[in-house]
């Protein structure tokens, strides 16, 4: 009987199903070939690996699908594991167990034996099919090229390791030597035992391998970036060290620990608060131990800067020479007995009470170019204190006036802080100009941020967001300026002492004109008195019509009009005239730009001159009546506002119920449309102070008596026909004044206001107390009716 070939028997031995223990890892893929250190914890599983080695039998060591599974079942491991002889078993210090193994033959799990003392289970060796010739060795070369590089470019993988590799005889045995050493998960080492092909299982090693090499070599390029900034600080932290080190041999001091002490010595001289000093103290040592490259030690830097820098103590000595500060006041302002009669006051009650004293807060009204802004220069120069300045117009943000907070990146104090540090004083004539021009919105309202620093109980403890330490400003001597009240808040208005500076008269204007305004404008011009000189009488033309304003900023303008032509002039070579003339202004100014004299040039019906306040002060205005055939209704025009609609509804009412004492028919309202007109429409305008402008031009047109062309009027109407008082009197009487007016009626209960109007004016006009309507239109209407106009009758 023949006996079988070598290579069946091999094939029948393979095939052969065999019992042995199982030993589940959960983070182990054990290999042919392989040897491995493991450390058992179940009690399960050290009996089985010593039985096993009693009984010098090997033990299959298999993977777990769930690692998350308390208790192993046999459902949860996986198909495949590999047969390992046991080397040696060692029991550790912690109670652990020890076993080396050796890695023989992969091995397929059939079935289940036995779970209890451990898992037996029936399994069939299973062989490799080995695939030899040119394309696996390709593959082979291949791959070891890819392990050489990987084992170069990791920490984790020793020479030894790639030496195993290279003495690797096989497709096969070089796959599962790979896929053994490198960083791989359970379950794709699982997939590559289980792959039984050695060709197709050393392709995957190759592309696991490769997307390895990739990884290692990105982390190679960030470990190399990073160590190099670490190295760079390492070096800066070292080259530091060093520096202390000589410059504490030399005597020298650190520039960070230079500017610490500088810091400290300004702390201890600056005169700061208790509460300041503690918080700087505090910031300082904070400063001291932040390391000078930290973004935070230019923030805290700038903090500490702040606080000592700020005007904590150092003050101005007032110069309390009351005959002294009247000279400077008058030498730089004409006029405004009023404003000076109150800062002279001031300086009298400091001189008298040097200590306890409030500062006023004054608040100077009135149309733009009467000199708000450069008064407050002459008072802090009448008193010897620094002047600073804050323009409120446009501000929107509360941050603006208290600060940002330190968390905020670049944040600031507010401009009051930043103003103090400019002024360099904490006594200080501090300008708050416009502020009636401060808007509000999502971030907050400046008005009242505005409240604490203008109330003399809460100013002497100020807090900003960004000092965050209470700031004292009892002794600054704040001053507002603004055109017109209404827009301020009530609040802010209750702090502050109201003057107005109504605006100049025709005299005053030429006065401050020959002694301020042709100096400052020749010297600007690089003129001297010899090449310009301007008569009185040239002042005045350009007064009365090439102006209108209350103040004189539109006069400088033209002044400085004149003297630039004649600059021009002389630096050419020409000769010319050293006067400005009367006569000689037209041909610097060009045409007359505005008419002075009456409103009107002669009697007119339906024509009445009334006078308005303005932001520039007082304007003179006409109303106009036309009646028309229609069904009685009223147009109202000339962008009128709602309380000026009213006034108009009213003087209609008015004079309808009067129909039958004025001889006119109540029926003829019926058949007339009345049209009611302020010129000048694309100016807004409101108020009730037009009443009995109104209604005297609107009984005019029934009555076709004509209105006075030389009188103006301001008053509010009831239905019943009382004139009601107004406000802003004293420019309306200036505008009137301006416009040639002669006779002015006015409510009785004004009459105590024409004292504030100066003394020429008041010559110039002739007043007229009404307290009725009647009285209105016995003074504002001739007796007969016109020729020259013709009234639609209906």
């Amino acid at each position: 009987m023949p006996r079988p070939s070598r290579k069946k028997d091999s094939k029948r031995r393979a095939a052969a199903v065999v019992e042995i223990a199982a030993l589940p890892r959960r983070d182990t893929v054990l290999f042919p070939g392989m040897l491995a250190q493991l450390v058992m914890m179940r009690r399960a599983s050290v009996r089985a690996v010593e039985e096993a080695m009693e009984a010098n039998k090997p033990i299959l060591v298999i993977a777990r699908k769930n690692v998350d599974q308390p208790e192993v079942s046999f459902d949860d491991l996986y198909p495949m594991g590999v047969e390992a002889g046991i080397i040696r078993v060692l029991k550790m210090p912690d109670g652990s167990t020890s076993v080396w193994l050796q890695g023989q033959r992969r091995m397929r799990v059939q079935g289940l034996v036995a779970s209890d003392p451990y898992f037996i289970v029936r399994a069939t060796p299973v062989a490799d099919v080995d695939q030899k010739g040119l394309s696996s060795e390709a593959l082979m070369r291949a791959v070891l090229a890819l392990f050489e590089k990987c084992v170069k470019l990791s920490p984790n993988l020793s020479e030894d390791v790639y030496v195993m590799a290279m003495n690797a005889d096989s497709p096969g045995k070089l796959a599962d030597a790979v896929a053994s050493s490198i960083n791989l998960t359970v379950p794709i080492r699982q997939k590559v035992l289980e792959t039984v092909d050695s060709l197709e299982r050393l392709q995957r090693v190759s592309l696991l391998l490769a997307k390895e090499v990739d990884v290692l070599e990105l982390q190679s390029k960030i470990q190399s970036q990073v160590q190099s900034e670490v190295d760079k600080s390492h070096r800066e932290f070292f080259l530091r060290e060093q520096m202390k080190a000589i410059q504490k041999e030399l005597s020298e001091v650190d520039p960070h620990q230079r500017e610490v002490n500088e810091l400290r010595g300004k702390i201890d001289t600056v005169g700061l608060p208790e509460a300041a000093r503690k918080r700087a103290l505090d910031e300082l040592e904070r400063l001291n131990s932040i390391p000078p490259a930290s973004p935070e030690n230019s923030v805290v830097r700038t903090y500490l800067d702040w606080l000592v820098n700020l005007p904590w103590s150092k003050f101005t000595e007032d110069n309390l020479d009351v005959k002294r500060a009247a000279q400077v006041l008058d030498e730089n302002h004409y006029g405004l007995p009023k404003v000076k009669e109150r800062i002279l006051e001031y300086i009298a009650v400091r001189k008298m009470k040097p200590e306890g004293s409030r500062s006023p807060i004054l608040c100077f009204v009135g149309p733009p170019g009467v000199g708000k802004t450069s008064l407050g220069k002459s008072i802090a120069q009448a008193l010897g204190r620094q002047f600073v300045r804050v323009s409120l117009g446009g501000i929107r943000d509360e941050a603006e006036i208290r600060g940002h907070r330190r968390t905020y990146v670049g944040a600031l104090p507010g401009r009051v802080i930043q103003t103090m540090r400019n002024a360099a004083t904490i006594n200080p004539v501090f300008m708050l100009d416009e502020v009636d021009k401060v808007g509000m919105d999502f971030r907050g309202d400046p008005s009242s941020a505005l409240l604490e620093v203008l109330d003399p109980e809460q100013n002497h403890s100020f807090s900003d967001h960004y000092l965050e330490v209470p700031y004292n400003l009892s002794k600054v001597m704040f001053i507002c300026t603004a055109n017109v009240l209404d827009p301020i808040l009530p609040a802010l208005r209750d702090r502050l002492e109201i003057i107005e500076l109504p605006g100049y008269t025709e005299d005053e204007k030429l006065q401050i004109a020959l002694r301020f305004l042709v100096s400052k404008q020749l010297k600007e011009h690089g003129l001297t008195p010899e090449h310009l000189r301007f008569t009185e009488g040239a002042l005045l033309r350009i007064i009365r019509e090439y102006t209108r304003e209350a103040g004189v900023r539109h006069l400088e303008r033209q002044i400085g009009s004149i003297a630039r032509k004649i600059t021009r002039s002389v630096a050419e070579g020409e000769k010319v005239p050293a006067r400005a003339t009367a006569q000689t202004v037209t041909h610097y100014l060009g045409p007359q730009q505005f008419f002075w004299g009456t409103a009107e040039e002669e009697d007119q019906v339906g024509v009445a001159t009334g006078v308005a306040r303005t932001e520039t002060g007082g304007e003179v205005l006409g109303v106009e009546v036309t009646l028309m055939k229609g069904t009685g209704k009223l147009m109202l025009t000339g962008q009128l506002g709602d309380v000026m609609k009213e006034s108009a509804q009213a003087a209609l009412s008015y004079a309808r119920s009067r129909a039958k004492d004025m001889k006119f028919f109540p029926s003829q309202f019926d058949k007339t449309d009345i049209h009611i007109h302020v010129p000048a429409g694309a100016v807004p305008k409101d108020g009730p102070s037009a009443g009995i402008t109104i209604a005297t031009a609107l009984i005019s047109a029934l009555t076709r008596k004509p209105v006075r062309k030389d009188g103006a009027m301001t008053g509010e109407i009831t239905l019943r026909g009382r004139v009601l008082p107004v406000g802003g009197l004293k420019e309306k009487i200036l505008a009137a004044h301006r416009a040639g007016i002669r006779t002015f009626v006015l409510p009785k209960k004004n009459q105590n206001d024409i004292l504030d109007v100066p003394a020429k004016v008041r010559r110039d006009l002739k007043f007229v107390f009404v307290e009725t309507m009647d009285e209105v239109l016995e003074s504002a209407l001739r007796q007969g009716p016109s020729r020259s106009v013709e009234a639609v009758q209906p």
